[in-house]
């Protein structure tokens, strides 16, 4: 099977569906599980501290539905990346992730 190219239509659906909720459990397992506080929780991302209060109550852009298993292991890429400072994870990352899963 040969590789699609990038299409930004395609790739700006998926961010706009599903980057809110993958930030959502980023958030949620930077604070829960590397036990980082909410405050700097939100100097790290540049977000308010009431963004980070709403997503730690699931109250902002949390669905019970569950994200891919390739999915799952971006949001663990971002979360190591937040918490230590280093690495990244990219747009087509996410998009390659959701659109061609292994």
């Amino acid at each position: 099977m040969s590789e699609q190219s990038c299409d930004i239509m395609r790739c700006d659906s998926l961010a706009r569906r599903l980057l809110p909720r993958m930030r959502a459990e980023m958030v949620y397992r930077l604070v829960n599980e590397r036990g980082i506080s909410q405050s700097e929780v939100s100097k790290r991302l540049g977000i308010s501290r009431a963004a980070i209060s709403q997503y730690m109550s699931r109250k902002r852009r949390y669905t019970d539905a569950g994200l891919s298993g390739d999915l799952d292991e971006i949001i663990e890429k971002w979360v190591t990346a937040v918490a230590s400072g280093t690495g990244t994870i990219t747009i087509c990352d996410v998009c390659r992730s959701a659109v061609h899963p292994r």
